[in-house]
């Protein structure tokens, strides 16, 4: 037989912890409170507390959540589907304001952390450092690497060097922030990232530089005919800052060699965690601990002086890649 809609509903409760089942109930009229406990009561006390039935509910509920997640997740919408089962439409709509009042205030970063990546960097774009590092400490590890990646670089090193320095933020300024990007995440519902002139180069770059020297600079020769900048840029973009973390130990070590201390600690300085690791893991225990000094004492570096920094680093492994000696792991 097909379970009612309070069936499903304690059984779904069942699956969750006692704060958050209470949670759930908390505003429902008495009787219905007391209808679905009484299903909690019949199903705990007989032999219906089947756990696969229970798990089924569960996984019901958890594909219609993640349907809805894929379609810009409503929480008015999902949750008029959930209780029209259980009350009447009138009261389902008023508990479902109850429950998105309480949503808000317990977690103003919601609408945020389940909108699209391009979604959230045109919404980032042009927005203080802080707002965006705020931001971006509130996403999900993986959604925050993604939205970092695709911001432009000078924003990029901007909010990571807030990330790393973190000021103070109040709740306040929180929600304020939360709900500017929500509103502007509002009004870009939908809309994709248009792929920038430098990322269509990057794609041309590496299929360039998994080519034979001979042929990969006949390649860039015939584009410097036509544009010359074209070509430096193409050049640069064969080998980046990025690319640190694939490039085979050796190489990196050779190339190292070449990086002062006192620049190779403005070029980590706020970077990627892996890279950091990368360049510490192949510099000999001598420089290791050159650099820690050079950290110490270093004081807060300019913007331009760490990008600056970052090219010195990169410099000779472009190098070698020129001359066709460099070493890159999935090239």
């Amino acid at each position: 037989m097909a379970l009612s809609g309070k069936q499903k509903a304690a059984m779904l409760l069942m699956s969750l912890d006692t704060m958050t089942a209470a949670e759930l109930l908390r505003g429902l009229p008495a009787d219905d409170v007391e209808e679905i406990a009484m299903e909690l009561a019949r199903i705990d006390a007989s032999e219906q507390h089947d756990l696969r039935e229970q798990a089924r509910v569960a996984r019901e509920f958890y594909n219609l959540l993640q349907q809805r997640q894929a379609q810009r997740f409503s929480v008015r919408t999902f949750l008029s589907e959930m209780l029209v089962g259980i009350l009447d439409k009138d009261r389902a709509n008023q508990i479902q304001s109850q429950i998105r009042e309480t949503i808000e205030k317990k977690d103003l970063f919601v609408d945020i952390r389940q909108a699209g990546t391009d979604e959230l960097v045109l919404a980032l774009e042009g927005e203080h450092p802080q707002t965006i590092a705020v931001v971006l400490s509130e996403l999900a590890p993986k959604k925050s690497q993604e939205v970092l990646g695709l911001l432009k670089e000078e924003a990029r090193l901007k909010a990571v060097c807030k990330m790393t320095n973190p000021e103070l933020v109040g709740n306040r300024v929180k929600q304020q922030i939360a709900s500017t990007i929500t509103q502007r995440l509002k009004s870009l519902k939908g809309e994709t990232l248009v792929e920038r002139p430098e990322q269509t180069l990057r794609k041309l770059a590496i299929v360039l530089s998994g080519l034979e020297k001979e042929m990969r600079n006949q390649m860039v020769d015939e584009i410097a005919k036509q544009d010359e900048e074209t070509a430096t840029m193409v050049r640069h973009l064969m080998i980046t800052w990025e690319d640190i973390p694939s490039v085979a130990d050796r190489s990196l070590q050779e190339a190292l060699r070449t990086v002062n201390a006192s620049k190779l600690a403005m070029a980590i300085h706020g970077a990627d965690e892996e890279i950091v690791q990368k360049i510490r893991s192949n510099i000999s225990e001598r420089a290791l601990a050159t650099l820690d000094e050079e950290i110490s004492l270093m004081q807060e570096p300019l913007e331009k002086e760490v990008l600056d920094a970052r090219e010195e680093v990169v410099k000779p492994l472009r190098d070698a890649n020129e001359e066709g000696k460099l070493r890159v792991k999935g090239r």
